[in-house]
């Protein structure tokens, strides 16, 4: 499994496949915070800016985009990604008839 940075690079957009990917594992702590800012109601402005270092009176479609797409890849984590990572992160994977193993 790759190791997570405090503040790594975010893309426009997370990940929205059925698969764990390199940029899931390394963006743990993105989502950790992201799931943390939704539980206590924090402004997406504000999330953008703190924990996606995208700016919403910039570029504000950015970072709508940007946070929803965090924050759905963040509970997707939390459903089903936490347990590819248990089985060993994106190197664990193991498809077998099209279906994880």
């Amino acid at each position: 499994m790759q190791k997570p940075t405090r503040c790594p690079h975010v893309d426009d957009g997370a990940p929205s496949g059925a698969l764990l990917t390199r940029y899931d594992e390394g963006h743990l702590a993105t989502y950790s915070r992201m799931l943390d800012a939704d539980r206590e109601g924090a402004d997406w402005r504000k999330v953008s800016r703190i924990i996606l270092h995208i700016d919403p009176e910039r570029e504000p479609a950015r970072a709508r985009r940007a946070f929803d797409s965090h924050l759905a890849r963040a509970k997707w984590m939390t459903e089903y990604g936490y347990r590819q990572l248990l089985r060993g992160g994106v190197t664990g994977h193991e498809l077998s008839d099209g279906k994880l193993s």
